[in-house]
């Protein structure tokens, strides 16, 4: 069967399991007429990727598609044309457009994006409660997750541990606070608690699977797949940190409806121009800024700054709002890395705020500046 007749059977179509629909039908329909494949790319590796088609999961090359942009490198979850079976070898031609994706900073020096998952409906956020909740690291996690277009949930992994249920209500309220607009699950892989609702909130669309080492994901993974798919490795007692057991991306269909990809253990969370995520993670402090007698308020020191008094009286608690700050702060260092307006615009800021200090200092010493 050709791949114009397998596309024209959309409703019967082989890669639908896959998260294939009429969107992807018609993004496709130019490479169908030059006798390409569809096909989602499961799994990366140097250099080759693994891709589902209509025909089967193939080994294809990447050369055609290694851009100079990083962030425009083939990844799981793209949606690929590849070349048709006799091809030898074959090759990844182009990607089609992603509608989400899921991109953090690197660690380098060169200031890049990386793209950890593509064309993502749910970005599961793993946290694990055998360690103390570390509130901070969610919110950036969220703020990603908001970022890359893809519906958060978080998922408090490993709740046998809570065994008091007032105890884990509570834990649940910590982290739903600072998540506002986001589902926040308990679950128990061990004892099969919460499963069953963590599926049917990733069910029918794409999810990918994000968290610290030791956070339980792979766990969590299998109990969701309903086979040991991933090695699971056990956590050291000494800090209840796990070793890296998932080392590559991987795409898995799950049994229930949907896919999922599963991540490496992330050490490091860095944002990558996520502004309007970290917005949404704190709506609530953007909601009170625009009650500010000022518009441009920092929620510094400024008079009439709802925020700041919102803190006075105990409605905001000063946690969430060092954390705004912060993850604010190196959002705009990101961006200024990589946009020469907004250095300028930050460098003007910080020009101003240095004016203001000295003039502030100069005025309590009682000397005209």
């Amino acid at each position: 069967m050709s791949s114009s007749s397998l596309l024209s059977q959309s409703s019967s179509h082989p890669l639908q399991p896959y998260g294939w629909d009429a969107g992807w039908e018609d993004e496709f329909a130019p490479y169908a007429e030059q006798g390409l494949l569809p096909g989602r790319v499961v799994r990366v590796d140097r250099g080759q990727c693994d891709v589902v088609t209509p025909g089967g999961t193939v080994r294809a090359d990447t050369e055609f598609v290694v851009p100079r942009d990083p962030m425009k490198v083939v990844c799981t979850g793209d949606w690929a044309a590849v070349d048709p079976a006799g091809s030898d070898p074959r090759y990844v031609r182009t990607l089609l457009p992603r509608r989400t994706a899921f991109v953090r900073s690197t660690s380098s020096k060169r200031s890049e994006g990386q793209i950890l998952a593509a064309n993502v409906d749910h970005a599961v956020v793993a946290v694990s409660l055998a360690a103390e909740l570390d509130l901070a690291r969610v919110e950036r996690f969220l703020a990603l997750a908001w970022e890359s277009g893809a519906q958060p949930v978080v998922v408090l992994t490993k709740a046998d541990l809570v065994p008091d249920p007032v105890t884990l209500a509570h834990l649940v309220q910590d982290v739903e606070a600072g998540a506002p607009g986001v589902p926040v699950l308990p679950v128990s892989a061990a004892l099969g608690e919460g499963l069953d609702l963590l599926g049917a909130v990733v069910r029918g669309g794409t999810a990918v699977l994000l968290g610290q080492s030791g956070a339980g994901k792979s766990t969590l993974a299998n109990a969701l797949l309903g086979d040991d798919v991933m090695d699971v490795q056990a956590i050291r007692d000494a800090d209840g940190k796990g070793r890296h057991t998932t080392t590559t991306r991987n795409l898995l269909v799950l049994p229930g409806g949907g896919v999922l990809i599963d991540t490496p253990g992330l050490r490091g969370v860095g944002l990558w121009d996520a502004g309007h995520g970290v917005g949404l993670v704190f709506a609530e402090i953007e909601e009170l800024g625009e009650r500010c007698r000022f518009h441009d308020c920092a929620h510094e020191s400024e008079p009439g700054c709802a925020v700041l008094a919102a803190v006075d009286t105990g409605e905001l608690p000063e946690r969430r709002l060092d954390s705004y700050r912060k993850l604010l702060r190196e959002n705009q260092r990101i961006v200024a890395k990589t946009d020469a307006r907004v250095r300028a615009e930050l460098r003007k800021e910080w020009k101003r705020r240095g004016a203001e200090g000295r003039a502030a200092m100069a005025a309590k010493r009682g000397r005209p500046h």
